[in-house]
């Protein structure tokens, strides 16, 4: 929907609650025309239920709405004497319907000091569930959300099995533009895998400021840019579906490539403006390696002496193995383990064309570890439009700035000639900020070399902190815990450092302050 189309929406939502609503605005005390006047008449509602001013605020809140709209009608059905299980469910049922009813074809007073407890032990608990949900909402979209790692593309920065706390607000709050949405899922309800959310109405893409821009080598969750599966499940994905960004599925990579860069990848390592790339200490590249040597290696040497947790195969000849992701330090000492050994690493020459690397084109011979140089889009700038370019743009064009801005465009190349919406386009001028987003696990990652740049309206937030991990390669509980990495920061240079400890004396102090003020309360009661 547009701005005009959710201002006309707005306005009839307006002129709904007044028809609806008057009387009973009358009926306490306060002036018909109060139910007419946009916001207002909602921090007069409030007043009338008796209920604080600042839940106006959670009625224009997405999705959070969704719950404090049922719970302002049954109150405001309360407020006029309608407490009973029939009329709940049928102000509820009816989207606040009732409401006329209660405004045109009855005259109950309005009840000013009404109690408003829960009448019993479930209505108490509807209460705190749902203002638990209300609070973990906002929480969960504008502040912090939990994020767990299931793969290895950002080994050995990230683990699998680790538990994170992504930030909204360092790159600031992406607000939702998916408006009927079950809360606290994502795109999809589980055991029932059917989509969690309506997808229209849509409202626009904004952002709230932020106190940092994304950086050099951050590492990034976003929505990821061409997800169009209805179920993600690795044993049955299928499509297709054209999803609300904000309903994307959420992946995590590294920031290779900010706007305005020229990015190429050479024998896997990332060149920004023909230098190479600098990672931070904690993040150590991995590439797929054969190991031919005769020595029989079991997997826990593997795992547990050179940190290769991606499995291990032996060769197809049986000359050695096959290692899907390794450290080139762990290579290095592999390599120099006593006996004949020879490590090489399976690296793509340039030159070789790979038709699933970006972009497509059998003119540009890409491949998963050499890439010639691009440009990375930047908000503003122009670029030219041939029919050699456009394979780099066109999804830019036709979805990121277009369908999913609500934009119908349409690009076509007629020889010589390209087209948008039949019109000759010779350049273009982008609309927002793009970045090359890639794991650190160059051989076991599906990134921007996959789908291309990532749009800034799909950036959804900064990894900040571990506070929990298991490894998956461990059998037991407690075995499974990786104690050094609870409680640590995910950026950062020199060695990993938890602050488990820490929260545990914090936590200790706060049980024993509470323990102690307790107490102190109970002795002056005696």
């Amino acid at each position: 929907m547009t701005i005009t189309q959710w201002f006309i929406f707005f306005l009839a939502i307006q002129v709904i609650h007044f028809l609806g609503t008057w009387k009973l605005y009358v009926r306490a005390g306060r002036q018909a025309w109060e139910a007419a006047v946009p916001v207002y008449n909602a921090v007069v509602l409030m007043k009338i239920i008796n209920r604080p001013w600042w839940w106006t605020i959670l009625l224009f809140i997405p999705i959070v709405n969704l719950i404090m709209f049922p719970v302002v009608w049954t109150e405001t059905a309360r407020s006029f004497g309608f407490n009973s299980y029939k009329d709940t469910a049928l102000v509820v049922l009816t989207c606040g319907l009732y409401l006329f009813y209660i405004n045109y074809a009855t005259d109950t007073p309005h009840i000013k000091e009404r109690d408003l407890n829960p009448k019993s032990s479930n209505g108490e608990w509807v209460s705190s569930i749902l203002f638990a949900v209300v609070a973990a909402t906002i929480v969960h979209t504008y502040f912090m959300q939990p994020f767990t790692i299931p793969s290895s593309s950002l080994e050995k920065t990230l683990l699998v099995g680790d538990y994170l706390f992504v930030s909204k607000f360092h790159y600031g709050a992406r607000t939702p533009m998916t408006t009927v949405a079950t809360p606290m899922l994502h795109d999809s309800i589980p055991v029932a895998h059917v989509k969690s959310y309506a997808s229209k109405p849509q409202l626009p893409y904004f952002r709230l400021p932020g106190f940092q821009s994304i950086k050099r080598n951050d590492i990034v969750v976003f929505s990821w840019p061409v997800d169009t599966l209805i179920d993600i499940r690795p044993a049955h994905m299928y499509g297709s579906v054209r999803k609300p960004i904000d309903k994307k599925s959420n992946y995590v990579k590294r920031c290779v490539g900010l706007p305005g860069d020229s990015l190429e990848v050479r024998d896997g390592y990332v060149y920004i403006n023909g230098e190479r790339n600098q990672l931070p200490d904690r993040a150590k590249l991995q590439f797929s390696y054969r190991m031919i040597t005769n020595e029989n290696i079991s997997q826990s040497t593997f795992i547990n002496r050179y940190e290769i947790t991606d499995g291990v195969g032996r060769l197809r000849d049986n000359s050695g193995y096959y290692l899907p992701a390794a450290t080139e330090e762990a290579a290095d000492r592999l390599g120099n383990r006593q006996g004949q050994v020879n490590m090489i690493k399976d690296i793509t020459p340039k030159g070789i064309a790979d038709n699933d690397i970006f972009p497509y084109a059998a003119s540009i011979p890409n491949n998963r570890d050499n890439f010639a140089p691009i440009y990375i889009p930047e908000q503003g700038k122009t670029v030219a439009i041939t029919p050699e370019s456009i394979p780099f743009y066109k999804r830019i064009i036709e979805v990121y700035e277009g369908y999913e801005m609500g934009l119908d465009n349409t690009i076509a190349v007629n020889g010589s000639e390209v087209t948008l919406n039949g019109n000759p386009i010779t350049e273009y001028t982008f609309k927002q900020d793009y970045y090359w987003l890639m794991g650190d696990n160059r051989h076991n990652s599906q990134d921007a070399r996959a789908w291309g740049y990532v749009p800034y309206n799909h950036v959804v937030g900064k990894p900040v902190f571990v506070w929990f991990s298991l490894d998956p390669n461990k059998k037991g509980f407690l075995n499974r815990i990786r104690w050094d990495r609870v409680f640590t920061t995910v950026g950062g240079d020199g060695e990993l450092t938890s602050y488990r400890y820490h929260f545990l004396v914090v936590l200790l102090l706060y049980f024993g302050f509470n323990f102690f003020r307790k107490k102190k309360k109970q002795q002056k009661k005696a």
